[in-house]
């Protein structure tokens, strides 16, 4: 399979500057659509056409940066856009994931794409719409969720649901049909630039990176390991993150509110005569300019929607006395001179009140309900605290405020987390995962057996060019540097290897040459009788016959040994190998020991042999002891028969019978071709195996060149 694809790796400048220009695209898009929108007073949104073009053409990163972006411009003019933002980024998501299943350019999906975007992002916009602001929240499909809910068919959570749907079925309509045409129409090579990739080695083709991502791992995967890193950390940073801003939300709410009512009570303070605490409390509304002050108490309870109490105490050991207690829409308040009890959320402090000290503003949660309180001391003209001014504030807002921060933020912080989770996982993939695998697949897929598939992991380690920049790199140019000067060593083993084997079979046929030599005969028979060897069994594989057993090497092994079948002539006396008549019977059964001779002369070699087990010699062996062996079983020297007889050495059999036949000995003249056919012909079946004799005589234009050659070349 081939890795890569037919690209070359963008420089990285490029790459950049396609990215930035469309992420300006896309949010210049989502910026425009949403300020048209709300110009005319359109209920739609417009502001995701910049994110889906983004995505589409781009991917996950640069759509959901258009996101994020586009929805912090938009909130400066409208904070509302703030707390949709993970909607915007869920669209950058959906984008990227449909257009990997190819349904953008189906048109028998268009219609099911935009569903999906309404039924994901318009039913998640009107729960958020809901928790966030409630029914009929002034947000663009406000209109239309109020003319559902004015129907009376439909509650207030089922109208809003329906009319944010009904309005981003219209909005993503429109953004689909823009990606669609933008699609039709930009050329191939506008789209291949700005798809955004992080390459940080030769790009590989989608069948491989499918490949690589299943991973083959024995246990977990660095993927998925650090797929959960990144979960855990986003989710763990993320909720910090929503969590710290909550709190400090809170308390600065508090803060504000403390200094709220401090600034009330104090205007309360500044209302009331320090001096007349002791006539208001003796006479009440009869005491002079008692009404006045209560009036202007009145004025600055109206004044702000969050006062929920206002009274004026002095306290003394037998509690609280009253000087002023404003009625409440719920309750009258008490009477001047009455004494209550002091509340118990400022029990610890009844003896600071009586000494006339300074009082932290303080909330309590009780019966009244959340209330924040704040005392301030009122003085006579002698400095001296006679009473406390109060002003309980309701905080029960507050916690409508919280909510509403904490889903928005949550909201804000969940589209930062499917960023930072895209973009780790992103990067991860194409600077970890992919480099690694890569390397991995490489060095596995070209096993290093042989010097080709050595020369081809080479190869193609050097196309990855992986360039990280980090310790990845350097451990791919360690790979790479190992993986070459193995090559470089095995080459130089082989070039070795096959200078000795030159030498060992020019020694093997100088040897065999010296044992011919002393029958009176030229080198031509060991050279003859292995190129016979050859045609036989190339013809034999061509027709099909011992396909498991006619390997190359078993071909190269045979071919190289035959020169060795006749050693065991080395021990044949003189006498005998050139005796120019019939030899005798004991002349014969002593040439017969030849081949039990040559077997054992191997056998010592083969002992010798670091490892014993060099295989052409053990065909050596087969050629030497079975060669004269017959088809029938009536050869020698084990009498053994049929498929009994190595292959190899049935194949001897033919070749060695007919150069002998065609070649001049001592005691005979050369035989014809013709004739030396017949008499293989003839003896098929009984001498030869059927098979090999066949093949023989299937290439009689090889064997006829053969035949031909003198002293290894053909004659004039």
């Amino acid at each position: 399979m081939n890795i890569f694809k037919d690209e070359k790796v963008r420089p990285i400048t490029e790459k950049n500057a396609y990215f930035i220009c469309l992420v300006i695209v896309g949010v210049a898009f989502n910026v425009v659509g949403s300020f048209f929108v709300s110009l005319l007073g359109v209920p739609l949104y417009l502001d995701t056409i910049g994110t889906v073009i983004a995505a589409y053409f781009g991917g996950y990163i640069p759509g959901i940066i258009v996101a994020l972006i586009g929805s912090g411009l938009n909130s400066i003019a409208n904070p509302i856009y703030l707390s949709y933002g993970v909607l915007n980024v869920l669209v950058a998501v959906i984008t990227v994931f449909l257009k990997k299943l190819g349904w953008y350019r189906k048109v028998r999906y268009i219609i099911p794409v935009i569903l999906i975007y309404a039924c994901t992002v318009g039913v998640l916009g009107a729960v958020l719409t809901w928790l966030l602001y409630g029914f009929e929240a002034g947000t663009a499909t406000s209109a239309v969720v109020a003319a559902f809910y004015n129907t009376g068919v439909f509650g207030r959570f089922f109208s809003q649901l329906l009319g944010d749907f009904l309005v981003d079925l219209i909005d993503k309509t429109i953004n689909v049909v823009v990606v669609v045409i933008a699609d039709r129409f930009l050329s191939a090579d506008i789209k291949d630039k700005v798809n955004y990739d992080a390459w940080a080695q030769a790009p590989l083709s989608d069948e491989a990176v499918k490949e690589l991502q299943k991973g083959h791992s024995r246990g977990v995967s660095l993927r998925d390991k650090l797929i959960l890193i990144l979960s855990l950390a986003s989710t763990l940073t993320a909720l910090a993150a929503v969590l710290i801003s909550y709190f400090l939300f809170h308390n600065t709410i508090i803060h504000q509110h403390s200094d709220y009512a401090e600034e009330l009570a104090n205007m309360v303070a500044a209302a009331v005569d320090g001096d007349m605490i002791e006539e208001y409390l003796e006479k009440g509304e009869d005491a002079q300019g008692y009404n006045k002050t209560k009036q202007a108490l009145e004025r600055i309870r109206d004044a702000s929607p969050y006062i929920e109490y206002l009274y004026v105490y002095k306290f003394e050991e037998d509690g609280c006395h009253v000087v002023f207690d404003l009625d409440n829409p719920a309750e009258l308040g008490n009477e001047a001179g009455m004494v209550v009890p002091i509340d118990p959320a400022f029990a610890e402090y009844e003896q600071d009140f009586i000494e006339g000290n300074e009082i932290s503003p303080t909330d309590s949660h009780d019966e009244y309900g959340w209330l924040l309180t704040a005392y301030v001391p009122i003085r006579n003209s002698d400095r001296k605290v006679m009473a406390y001014a109060a002003v309980d504030l309701s905080m029960e807002h507050v916690s409508t405020y919280g909510k509403e921060f904490l889903v928005s933020q949550i909201s804000l912080f969940l589209g930062i987390f499917i960023f930072i989770f895209a973009a780790g996982l992103y990067f991860t993939e194409y600077k970890i995962i992919l480099p690694l695998n890569s390397m991995a697949y490489t060095t596995s897929e070209y096993a290093q057996e042989n010097e080709e598939a050595m020369e081809m992991t080479v190869s193609t380690l050097k196309k990855l060019d992986i360039r990280t920049g980090d310790e990845i790199e350097n451990l791919y140019r360690a790979i790479y540097n190992m993986a070459a000067s193995n090559l470089e060593y095995v080459g130089d083993i082989n070039n070795k290897n096959a200078t000795i084997n030159e030498m060992q079979m020019s020694l093997i046929n100088i040897l065999a040459d010296m044992v011919e030599s002393r029958d009176q005969n030229t080198g031509d028979h060991i050279m003859k009788t292995a190129e016979y060897a050859k045609v036989i069994m190339e013809e034999m594989r061509r027709e099909g016959m011992y396909e498991d057993q006619l390997t190359d090497e078993f071909i190269s092994d045979v071919y190289h040994s035959t020169p060795l079948h006749d050693i065991g002539k080395i021990s044949i006396s003189d006498t005998i190998l050139n005796k120019p008549g019939k030899l005798t019977v004991d002349e014969f059964d002593l040439m017969k020991e030849h081949s039990a001779i040559g077997a054992k002369i191997i056998d010592k070699v083969i002992e010798s042999v670091p490892g014993g087990s060099e295989s052409y010699l053990k065909e050596a062996r087969n050629l030497a002891l079975y060669h004269h062996e017959k088809w029938n079983g009536s050869g020698y020297p084990m009498g053994l028969s049929g498929e009994d007889i190595p292959l190899s050495a049935r194949i001897m059999a033919v070749a060695d019978v007919f150069d002998a036949l065609v070649s001049e000995r001592s005691y005979k003249r050369a035989f014809p071709i013709d004739e030396a056919l017949r008499i293989i012909r003839d003896n098929v079946g009984t001498h030869f195996d059927p098979s090999v004799a066949g093949a023989f005589l299937n290439s009689l234009d090889e064997v006829e060149r053969i035949a031909a050659m003198k002293d290894g070349e053909p004659k004039e």
